[in-house]
């Protein structure tokens, strides 16, 4: 899809730092630019994938089982059937089989990792969790869609069903997780934990709990289809459009150049929107029954009860120290769920052996399988809840020992890695304590929290941390000759302003204004990109951008340029266009570049450690009748590397932290224990933060380069969020002398 919004009024800026290890960079790199696709967002015009104007377009509503596992014994569809207005109501009485998802995730084919369950839709009359679509109605209208699907009568004969989280970890269900390619830090041990921990001066032992969370993007997810023969179009609501497509094409038994997938705006997804679900594979399996252009949008209800949430866990986080408060020991264990028909392991435990020195450390993960919807990734999967208990367990120890909580980081700041021993590619942390804690006022504020009327005033302070990649991502780049340039690439957007950042990279990386630059995005007909996932978009794409503009410069090199004379005045010369490619989407040339992101992968891992950090210190005031938290102030101090728009990039910090807000007080996936529904599907009772939750966040970032990163580029998406339940947990423990060690922290968790 090409954007056809006129490029903004710049704002002026400071000139970008100079970052010799990447020559291509100038002055648009840094910019707090506009995005592009503002001004059509805020007007309305912008197209999302609900609504799409087909021809004969026909509308799809889902039967969700009420049950968590049972055999269908009977369907009795034919009042659906007799609605005005129904086209089929589609089961597995009457419906064509899917190809089956692959039962393992494979990195050589990154479409097998976005399967987000492996149930057989309308395939099997088998139930394995709440909410598991059971049949689809089609018809001419949404209205009779809805309605219809109210009239199918299902039958059910009721399975036995393992769902309550707590119980099952309680009871010893938890089975160990081994170490994976892709997530190094599942577990791990170096030294003996539990010895030193035995011999530690100071102990602090704890125990966590964090609940489920659902995305609730502003967007629903949402599918248009429309089949013409073998080939198929779906506009669809997705953050991965390559491993989307890819996946569709396994499913329906087509070829991949048979699929394309649309996809130029997306309202948000934050890793749901990462997988394809039920939603999309039955609107193109509807469209390709009826033979009509079929869409399907979830309702909230929808949303939640057949798109996979963040699991919620179970942690043990013990620190032993000695005398001085350094660190000897460090424990961290956490049981996580998932189900018999997908989900997997989270990076819970992966900070724990990076954030701080100890000589001993031993990481745990173990999994219950509960037959609810399957988990997925959620912002920071795994660091976003793990970081609540290592960073609240950080600060209970500077308590004990009656130091400040950011004095105690700086004694065990680690020179390597403790778990691996393996060097930084890139690490701050010092100085972003030393900078929040100076824009915060760290210094000024009084421990063990002060009374100001009715409320408890207390400050709290904590890490952030994520982990950075890069996936493969391929581009096409054409300078013309009157000096305008396009890129051309499958990414999507959703609400990052990677259109602009890389607009912004590409005038670097020619020497042309930033106007001069055209980007097209989000279709599967350019050249494929990764998931809009892992705080890895901007850097995988910058690095094929740099490698393009390199090649094109090489081009215009050898059309004889002259002395001094720019690229596009080269090409005014000669009266000729040059365009380049970087990356090849099929055959040898797509394979050998699986092959080499797995041996580089394998090979950075075991050489350093990167990763995006951060320091929050917030103020909470605590009603002391009531206990509820308000939080009233906010500083955050980033290291992402590079920093290629400040205005993108701080917006993407704020959003994470808003997010952390709602996972430290108000959101909560409350699943009935007897059945498996989820009793608050609906932005009515599962509760995100508002406006008047939210206090001013001052962000401050350090803009220094990873050289080991495209362009020092570490990604902004999801550290934001990390340590965020931490730093809100510990400021009330400030402020009330209360330690609570289960999130969310509502009224009855801290009141008095």
């Amino acid at each position: 899809m090409t954007t056809t919004t006129p490029a903004p009024a710049i704002r002026p800026a400071a000139p970008s730092r100079p970052r010799p290890h990447a020559p291509e960079s100038g002055p648009w790199v840094g910019r707090p630019v506009d995005r592009r696709d503002g001004p059509t967002k805020t007007t309305g015009t912008a197209t999302f994938s609900a609504e799409y104007q087909l021809p004969d377009l026909a509308h799809g509503w889902l039967v969700h089982a009420p049950i968590a596992r049972a055999r269908i014994t009977a369907i009795d569809d034919a009042a659906a059937r007799a609605h005005p207005g129904v086209l089929t109501v589609l089961s597995h009485l009457n419906t064509p089989r899917l190809k089956p998802s692959p039962a393992r995730p494979s990195l050589l084919d990154m479409s097998t990792m976005v399967g987000g369950t492996r149930v057989d839709y309308l395939g099997t009359d088998e139930v394995f969790f709440d909410g598991q679509p059971v049949a689809v109605v089609v018809a001419e209208s949404l209205e009779a869609a809805q309605y219809a699907a109210s009239l199918v009568q299902v039958d059910y004969a009721p399975l036995p069903a393992t769902i309550d989280f707590a119980a099952a970890a309680a009871a010893g269900r938890a089975t160990p997780v081994k170490q994976s390619l892709g997530m190094p830090t599942l577990v791990g041990s170096v030294g003996d934990a539990d010895a030193a921990l035995g011999r530690a001066a100071h102990v602090v032992d704890l125990h966590f709990t964090t609940p489920g969370h659902n995305h609730n993007a502003l967007e629903p997810h949402a599918t248009t289809a429309v089949w013409d023969g073998d080939r198929v179009t779906v506009w669809d609501a997705t953050q991965g459009i390559d491993w989307f497509r890819k996946h569709l094409a396994l499913r329906f038994d087509v070829p991949v150049e048979s699929v394309r997938v649309i996809a130029p705006f997306v309202g948000g997804g934050f890793g749901g929107k990462g997988s394809v679900w039920a939603g999309t594979l039955l609107t193109v399996l509807a469209a390709r029954v009826t033979g009509r252009p079929v869409r399907m949008a979830l309702s909230r209800e929808a949303v939640n009860r057949v798109v996979g949430g963040r699991t919620p866990t179970r942690q043990r986080v013990a620190l032993g120290a000695d005398a001085d408060g350094r660190l000897t020991s460090v424990i961290h264990e956490a049981v996580l769920r998932n189900s018999p028909v997908g989900g997997g392991p989270e990076q819970v435990v992966g900070a724990s052996g990076d954030l701080y020195a100890s000589p001993h450390v031993r990481l745990v993960t173990s999994m219950v399988t509960l037959d609810l919807v399957p988990n997925t990734f959620m912002r920071a999967p795994g660091e976003s809840t793990g970081s609540f208990g290592l960073e609240s367990a950080v600060d209970q120890l500077a308590h004990d020992l009656g130091v400040d909580p950011l004095e105690l980081r700086l004694r065990n700041e680690p020179e390597t890695s403790a778990l691996h021993h393996r060097a930084f590619s890139h690490r701050r942390i010092r100085e972003l304590l030393h900078v929040g804690a100076e824009a915060f006022g760290w210094a000024d504020r009084t421990p063990g929290g002060r009374r100001d009327g009715s409320q408890l005033v207390g400050h709290g302070l904590a890490l952030a941390y994520h982990p950075a990649w890069e996936f493969p991502a391929n581009v096409t780049l054409l300078l013309r000759r009157d000096g305008t340039a396009l890129l051309r690439c499958g990414f999507q957007e959703m609400g990052m302003g990677t259109a602009t950042v890389q607009a912004q990279v590409v005038a670097d990386a020619l020497g042309i204004p930033f106007d001069a630059v055209h980007v097209d995005y989000g279709d599967s007909d350019l050249p494929i990109a990764p998931n809009a996932g892992g705080s890895t978009q901007s850097a995988s794409i910058a690095a094929a951008v740099l490698r393009s503009a390199a090649k094109l410069r090489r081009a215009v090199s050898q059309l004889h340029q002259r002395p001094g004379e720019s690229l596009a005045q080269t090409l005014t010369r000669v009266g000729r266009d040059v365009e380049v490619s970087v990356g090849s989407d099929v055959g040898v040339g797509a394979a050998a570049t699986s092959v080499r992101f797995i041996a580089t992968t394998l090979l950075n891992q075991r050489r350093w450690v990167r990763a995006a950090s951060g320091a929050h210190f917030c103020e909470v005031r605590v009603d002391a009748d009531t206990g509820e938290v308000r939080v009233t102030r906010w500083v955050g101090a980033f290291d992402i590397g590079t920093v290629l728009n400040a205005k993108t990039a701080a917006s993407q910090l704020r959003g994470g932290i808003v997010m952390g807000l709602g996972l430290a007080l108000t959101e909560e996936t409350v699943v009935d224990g007897r059945t498996g529904r989820i009793m608050n599907a609906g932005l009515a009772e599962y509760h995100v933060p508002t406006h008047a939750d939210v206090p001013h966040i001052d962000i401050h970032l350090l803009d220094d380069p990873d050289p080991t990163m495209p362009l020092g580029v570490l990604g902004a998406g999801e550290v934001g969020i990390t340590g965020v339940g931490a730093a809100i947990a510990n400021a009330v423990f400030d402020a009330t002398g209360r330690r609570v060690t289960d999130l969310p922290l509502t009224l009855d968790r801290v009141a008095p």
